[in-house]
């Protein structure tokens, strides 16, 4: 009898240190969850606090393909809304993201981000004036527009404005947003980067962020 209660004390030995380091991983889990380790620190983007999803959408790209919401995820995304009259903002903005390329080139870094430019000025920018302008600065970046209810609606889910403003010789400009949203790879819209436009702290801040995925 005695020999039979000491072999199910035996048995039990391992199934009390399984339990125990089973509750352990569980504790250690549960903290990482609670205690989540700390952002990145970013010298010229401001992140929200919570990263939004963007609502559905749909522009034409300069090949002719159809770009949606879906072409977002897998990567991060660093989105500039103008147009190609714009007389400054606009190529002051694609030139510093020439340079912010060309250093994440340099770090072997560039599948893993897209600069995408959007046109809100769908009557004159043609899809093949629209293919030379951003050429002009980089093959590698993407460009797109589409109708105003298309251009709108995405705008408004990403927090930017555009309006067309008449001119003294009967045309007109287009007043937007001067900031850059960075929608990160779930295809959630994550901060801003906003002007003036450096380089060397926006480079910085994508390779930070691109470490934290």
């Amino acid at each position: 009898m005695n020999r039979f209660h000491s072999q199910g004390r035996i048995g039990t030995t391992p199934l009390i240190v399984i339990a125990a380091a089973a509750l352990a991983i569980g504790l250690f889990a549960g903290s990482r969850w609670m205690n989540p380790s700390p952002p990145p620190q970013l010298a010229a983007a401001v992140m929200y606090p919570s990263a939004q999803p963007v609502t559905p959408f749909e522009l034409r790209r300069t090949d002719g393909l159809t770009m949606t919401e879906a072409d977002l995820r897998g990567h991060w995304t660093i989105a500039f809304f103008g147009f190609t009259h714009c007389p400054d903002i606009c190529p002051t903005t694609l030139a510093a993201f020439k340079q912010v390329w060309s250093q994440l080139a340099s770090q072997g870094k560039t599948d893993q981000v897209r600069f995408l430019f959007v046109s809100v000025d769908p009557e004159r920018d043609s899809p093949e004036q629209l293919s030379r302008y951003v050429g002009f600065f980089s093959k590698d970046f993407l460009a797109a527009t589409g109708t105003d209810e298309q251009l709108t609606r995405l705008t408004r889910s990403l927090g930017l404005v555009y309006a067309r403003v008449p001119d003294e010789s009967g045309g007109y400009s287009v007043d937007h947003s001067a900031s850059a949203v960075i929608i990160d790879p779930r295809g959630r819209r994550a901060g801003l980067f906003r002007p003036p436009f450096q380089p060397g702290p926006i480079s910085a801040d994508i390779l930070a962020l691109i470490a934290t995925r």
